[in-house]
Parts: C-alpha cells; structure tokens; sequence
C-alpha cells in the first residue's frame, strides 16, 4: 500500500511544526548496537492491543506479510479485550523467554510496560514501541509511527477551516474531545491540536461553550463509543438548551465522530463541523455526504512496513535513519528515535485522490 500520494516517511522537519530539538539524524541511541544479533530467519515479536478498532484488525496482518516477506518468522500476538494490559504483559514475558530477537510494541498502556521491556532489553533482543510509545522507561530502543502532534495541528486547522466554509462568520461553539489516558498518543494529539486551538479561543474566535478545555477533562477512556456518546449527550443537555446552537466538534478518532454525531442527532442538534482520525471504512460515506468533515488518512501497512525494514536493517548491520523529535516522541525518560511518518488530511473534496491504491477505501470514497 506504499501509494504516490500517501503518507511517505517523513524524515525531514514538517513545515509549520515547532519542533524544539528535532536535530541528530541517524542517531540511533542504544538501538543501534543491539541489532547486531538479528539475522534472517530469527522470530519477530509483535505484541498488539486487543482488536478494539479496525486498524489493529488490519495491523496484524500486515505485520504477518512484512516479516514473512523480509525472511524472518512472525509470533503475532493480540492482548484479550477483557484482561488488555495483563494479557500483552504476559505475552511480551513469552516473546522474550521464546529469544524472540526483536519485540515490537503497539502498547496497550505505555505506562504499564516497564518491567516487560527491560527483561526483553536485558535478553538482548531489540525494542520497538509502534504507533503508541512506550513510556517512563529507557529499554526502548526505536520508536515508529506517525508524527501524531502533526495529527492534531491538522485536525485543527480541518476544523477551522470547516467552521468557516460551512457556518459563515463567527464566533463558533465548539466542544472538545480527546482520547484515552492510557494511550500515549492521546495527549500528543491533544496538544497539537490546542496549538492551533487555544490563540483562536484566546481571541474569541472560538467559544468552548462548558468550558472545558484540559485534557483531563476532555478524555474518553478506553476510545470507547459509548464513553463519547454519552459525555455528547450531558453536554448538550447542560450546555446547550433551546436556540444555543453548537456548530463544530474536536474528536480525536473516527469511531469518537460517530459516537458524537448519534448524539448530537438525538439532541435535534445535527451537522455541527467534526473532525476524525483512521479513515475507517464506516467513516468514509460520511465524509462524502458532508456528515463528517474531515478524517486522517495513516496507512497501517506502511507503518507495519517501516517497522520491518527498520529490523531488516539492523539484520544487514545498518544504521538506521532516524529522527530525535523531543514534541512528538519524548517518553518521560528519554526522546526515543523515531522513524516517522506523514499523516494525511482528508475531506471529500480530496478523498477519492488521498485514497488512490487501496482499493476499499478508494471505492467508498467514489461511491460518495
């Protein structure tokens, strides 16, 4: 799915990111070193969440090709919906006791891995923490995912721009979304976002009509639906009595915007401007309809890929091209090197291109 238009590595600074300390190309940390072992052939840990949403449906078996592909053997393993945390703790405890010779980490909770990543660190095997990092630990060796601050800057700018071309002049009531405390991302998104967000709420531009604008008072736990669906409901059945109209909405994710929109439909307060996130199949009809202005498009393939290559050249003795992104990729102990990829902002008037060569998300985009 690597497309002519889709998000590329980006290894090079984004143009409009504040990115104090982005330096040191090619500096690698202790990952470098800890390569040296890996050969084709070797097993490749890939521990993943529980299949909550469909890009880590699609995650695993994108991860199956790339390392079969690349020569080596897959031991993918996805954590249990009702045990999430204990279960990837106990299957990272296996990865390392098998010599799994890389482990790669899309964490369930960044902060609950510590001791799971120094036994693999300590076994020698390499550490790679994808698409969420792994945090409050120095045993990690490689960070790969998309530049998530860039997610929120431009699902910021998606709903400005929305506000202006669909309500006319303001001021805009807005409410604020963010995803779960126990992702790390989620916070990363947030901020990129209240970068662009909190000058426009400063100058009145935008009114966040309950006044709630922390993250702490904005999360969904768990990324669930219902989470979403209900905290919509309070805050248009406090908030937003009678003519109070609310015109956009922040959400972090695709599933969060239909959870919203079902609110707000069922509060007859329909259409307001909302933003998403994982271009999921169930989003893109929206989209097209104008029910959902915006999603970002993050090409799971390509980031299951870049994740391989990485151990591929760590397999050939390589130095791998990174980055040192102290915004998006610091992890409470130390900025960890990243491969880093380039999301991309989608509406309908530049889905059908945006989606060019994945043929599922192409086809909805057409149909729209």
């Amino acid at each position: 799915m690597r497309k002519k238009i889709v998000a590329g590595l980006s290894l090079a600074l984004i143009a409009g990111l504040t990115l104090s300390g982005c330096s040191a190309r090619g500096t690698s940390g202790s990952g470098d070193s800890s390569g040296a072992s890996i050969k084709k052939g070797d097993t490749i840990g890939v521990a993943l969440p529980a299949k909550t949403s469909q890009n880590w449906v699609l995650a695993g078996a994108a991860f199956k090709k790339s390392i079969e592909d690349a020569g080596f053997k897959a031991d993918i393993q996805y954590a249990a919906a009702s045990n999430t945390v204990p279960d990837q703790q106990g299957q990272i405890s296996s990865m390392v006791t098998k010599g799994d010779k890389a482990v790669i980490i899309g964490a369930a909770d960044g902060s609950q891995l510590g001791s799971q990543v120094k036994a693999a660190k300590d076994a020698g095997a390499v550490v790679i923490a994808w698409d969420r990092n792994i945090l409050n630990t120095k045993n990690v060796d490689y960070y790969v995912a998309f530049n998530n601050y860039k997610v929120g800057q431009l699902q910021a700018n998606a709903l400005l721009k929305g506000l202006k071309d669909e309500k006319g002049s303001g001021p805009y009531n807005i409410e604020l979304f963010a995803g779960s405390p126990d992702d790390a991302n989620a916070t990363v998104f947030f901020n990129g976002a209240m970068s662009v967000l909190k000058p426009k709420i400063a100058d009145g531009t935008l009114k966040v009509v309950s006044g709630l604008t922390e993250f702490g008072n904005v999360n969904t736990q768990g990324w669930l639906a219902q989470n979403a669906q209900s905290r919509m409901s309070d805050l248009l059945s406090k908030y937003y009595s009678g003519d109070t109209k609310l015109d956009g909405v922040l959400s972090p994710n695709d599933t969060l915007a239909r959870a919203i929109l079902q609110a707000t439909k069922a509060a007859g307060k329909p259409n307001p401007v909302i933003t998403g996130q994982d271009s999921e199949t169930a989003s893109i009809p929206l989209i097209m309809s104008g029910e959902q202005y915006s999603t970002i498009y993050k090409n799971t393939t390509e980031e299951a890929q870049a994740a391989v290559d990485l151990v591929s050249d760590l397999a050939k003795g390589k130095k791998p091209d990174t980055k040192i992104d102290k915004t998006n990729n610091y992890n409470g102990v130390k900025t960890v090197p990243a491969i880093e990829l380039t999301p991309i902002l989608v509406t309908k008037e530049n889905a059908v291109e945006a989606y060019k060569g994945n043929d599922t998300l192409e086809q909805l985009a057409k149909q729209g």
